[in-house]
Formats: structure tokens, C-alpha cells, sequence
């Protein structure tokens, strides 16, 4: 395993950040870490990038003990942390160059010229950090951390406050790196896009490990129907005899509805559609996102 984690606990005086969660991740596998604000998902990065000790429990990082080898594991890991901290009075390449000799890269001019290349920094190489925008500063955090070929990538929220089009290419430039990564985000779209599997976290515990499909059959949240009649009908008429749980307007014609328990809610719009002489321009099945299923699971 590339990374383990084992009843790993952290207290902060009185209070507990992390209560005894345990996971594994393989080599090669992308996995997405969430978890509302003040879930544990920074502590717990910290801790894989020994940047803070367990209070309990144990953690490795390809096979080394974050307590016995935090040095060890440094070499090996590359961390974006959220606040991305940079100095911002070097250039680009500068930085890169002084990030290298830390961890004494050999040829390091040829290194520093392929990540550049990699990340796409080239044409901004010889510019004051400052002086970038947040998405290209993104760029430059993944660069360091990219720089010394580390085995694991852990990535704590790489693409906050970046536009569509940013965030798309940060999205392709860690895709392309083939390493395992666990990755940090509140962007949904993105976990769905990129990780293999997806790791709750709430409260200090691991409420959910599993791919984004499962995950998305398993939670309770009932699927939506989109329906468009061929002229305006209100919600309340809509369900008059409460058989729906929500019955909410789109746009023009067009409600949304979710049924109140397992039965096919389309039988009903048909028998409402013929006693009311409607016509059914179009319907189908909302599945349940990944949105759905972590308000579902970390809703208070």
C-alpha cells in the first residue's frame, strides 16, 4: 500500500480531530478525501506529510512510519497545501531552483525545464511569483511539489477560488502524473472527474469508503423525475393527493418530483397526466450526484 492509516486518533487539548479512522490506499490509485469544514481532512494530511504528529493510532507512507521516518517520507511525498504558500519575491524558475536544491536533485537544470514544460510555466518562468494569477500560482505550487518525482501527491483543495477553464487544466496536469494521490476538494465535479474512490470524512470519523458509483446507489436520497407537460401546471396541483415528497418548478412546463417511498413515481404522473388531459412531452430519471450523497451523509 502506498498509504495506510490505522485507528489513527489526534486530540487538540480537549478536543478530538480525528477519531480512530482507518484506511488504505494502493499504488497508482487517485482517491478523493471529503469532508465538510472541520471534518479532520487537513489534521489528517498533516499528519501523512509529518508535519504533525498522531496522538494515537499509526500511519505509513510507502512503508514508512510517519513517527520513525518523517524524513524518509518527505523525500517521497509532494504536498500542495491549501494556503499554497510561496515566496513571492522570487521568479518562477528561481523558486524552482532553490525548491530543487532541497532535495538535492541531480541535473537539476534539466528537471526544473521539464516540470516547467509539464506544468506549463514556461512562458511565465522568469516572472515574479506576485505578479501570477492565483491559477498560475497553482501552477507553481504543483510544480514544486511535482519537482523531485515523488511517489504520493497529496493535494489539500488544488483548485480553489480557479476559474472553469483553471481549473480543467490543473485537473489534466495531475491526471498525467500517474502517482498515487489523495486529493482534497469541495468540488464535486472534480472528484467525479478524477478519483478511482471516495473517502468521507465527518466529525472526525470515516463515514464512507467506496467508489463514486456505489456510493451513489447506496445512499438513500431518492432519484428526481424531470417532467414537461404541455402547458403550466402549478406544484400544488401537481400533488394534490400528497403523493410526492418535493414537488418543485424548473422553468416553463417543466417539475421536478421525488416520490415519498420506493414506488415508481412515473405511474402516478401517467394516471395525473390522463385524468387531467395532459400530454407528456418529456420525462426521465435525475440520478442522485455526489452532492446529493455527501449532504445526505454529513447533513447535521
Amino acid at each position: 500500500m502506498s498509504i495506510e492509516v490505522t485507528n489513527l486518533q489526534k486530540w487538540y487539548g480537549a478536543n478530538q480531530a480525528l477519531n480512530d479512522i482507518s484506511f488504505s490506499i494502493k499504488k497508482g490509485e487517485i482517491v478523493g478525501f471529503l469532508g465538510p469544514n472541520g471534518a479532520g481532512k487537513t489534521t489528517t494530511m498533516k499528519i501523512l506529510t509529518c508535519l504533525m504528529p498522531p496522538t494515537e493510532g499509526s500511519a505509513t507512507v510507502c512503508g514508512l512510519d510517519v513517527r520513525k521516518s518523517p524524513i524518509g517520507i518527505q523525500r517521497l511525498i509532494g504536498y500542495l497545501p491549501e494556503n499554497n504558500p510561496l515566496y513571492g519575491d522570487m521568479f518562477v524558475q528561481e523558486y524552482l531552483n532553490f525548491v530543487s536544491q532541497i532535495y538535492q536533485i541531480p541535473d537539476r537544470q534539466q528537471r526544473i525545464a521539464d516540470i516547467i514544460q509539464q506544468t506549463g510555466l514556461v512562458s511565465h518562468a522568469h516572472k515574479l511569483i506576485k505578479e501570477l494569477s492565483k491559477g498560475y500560482r497553482q501552477r507553481v505550487g504543483l510544480a514544486q511539489a511535482l519537482i523531485h518525482d515523488p511517489q504520493v501527491l497529496i493535494l489539500d483543495e488544488p483548485t480553489t477560488g480557479l476559474d472553469p477553464n483553471q481549473i480543467q487544466e490543473i485537473r489534466e496536469i495531475i491526471r498525467r502524473q500517474g502517482k498515487t494521490i489523495l486529493l482534497s476538494t469541495h468540488i464535486m465535479q472534480e472528484v467525479e472527474a478524477m478519483c478511482d474512490r471516495v473517502i468521507i470524512i465527518h466529525q472526525g470519523k470515516i463515514i464512507a469508503d467506496n467508489t463514486t458509483e456505489e456510493l451513489k446507489r447506496k445512499v438513500h436520497a431518492q432519484e428526481r423525475i424531470i417532467v414537461e407537460f404541455d402547458r403550466p401546471i402549478t406544484p400544488d396541483e401537481m400533488n394534490t393527493n400528497k403523493i410526492f415528497q418535493e414537488v418543485d418548478m424548473i422553468q416553463g412546463n417543466r417539475l421536478s418530483l421525488r416520490s415519498k417511498d420506493q414506488e415508481d413515481p412515473r405511474i402516478h404522473l401517467f394516471d395525473f397526466a390522463v385524468s387531467n388531459k395532459l400530454r407528456i412531452l418529456e420525462m426521465y430519471k435525475e440520478h442522485n450526484s455526489l452532492e446529493d450523497v455527501f449532504r445526505e451523509l454529513t447533513h447535521a
